[in-house]
């Protein structure tokens, strides 16, 4: 079964399982069969680059996304599932509420990619409003995770990367044409990793799944 991971081992994944993963993404589904996303895979010296940027970006809170996103406009049931992940994240790595260097230093572990030796990077057009292409994005990301787990590999899929989207551009290469949602750092999972000490329960169907007949 699928599950975030927030701590990784060191150990690289052999390229020819990174290209089964791709070829097994290559399949999600898309509108009209688009295809709409341009992957790029970092490790090594790359990967350690991008986190120095992304660090030092963080620290001087130089933001470039593409895309809004704020937490505040969650609400409801939503809203309670986003505080309960916060502070069961927070107790695994035993920082307290009050804690804010504490809890600095969690967070800036999304730019360290929780030690991942890869990270991969969707990369995706602009048509109208997003909305089908993102959708598409979404369905990438997660053929990708589910073909990890099936290699017995473990990812997690960052949106706190796409605040840097623009950071992340300019370090790989990348047109400004291509838009970024998220990253997926993958690789070996750290048994030990406090950030891999919990896992999140879901809500049963019967909360979010409506049959008719």
């Amino acid at each position: 079964m699928r599950k975030s991971c927030r701590g990784f081992l060191d150990t690289p994944v052999p390229d020819p399982i990174i290209t089964s993963v791709l070829e097994d993404a290559q399949l999600a589904p898309s509108n009209c069969n688009t295809q709409p996303w341009e992957t790029h895979i970092v490790s090594g010296d790359k990967l350690k680059e991008l986190a120095e940027a992304l660090l030092r970006e963080n620290e001087a809170e130089r933001l470039s996304p593409d895309f809004t996103f704020d937490t505040n406009e969650y609400h409801g049931r939503y809203k309670e599932r986003y505080f309960n992940l916060g502070k069961t994240m927070y107790e695994a790595f035993d920082v307290k509420r009050d804690d804010k260097e504490g809890r600095k230093e969690v967070s800036d572990q999304n730019y360290n990619f929780f030690n991942a030796p890869h990270i991969a990077i969707p990369f995706m057009p602009s048509f109208g409003d997003n909305v089908r292409v993102g959708g598409d994005i979404g369905m990438y990301g997660q053929t990708f995770l589910l073909s990890l787990t099936a290699h017995g590999l473990t990812g997690i899929p960052q949106t706190a990367l796409g605040f840097f989207a623009g950071t992340i551009r300019e370090i790989l290469n990348v047109p400004d044409e291509l838009k970024m949602l998220f990253g997926i750092s993958f690789g070996y999972a750290d048994p030990n990793a406090p950030g891999n000490s919990f896992k999140m329960e879901r809500d049963p169907i019967s909360h979010n799944v409506t049959f008719h007949q």
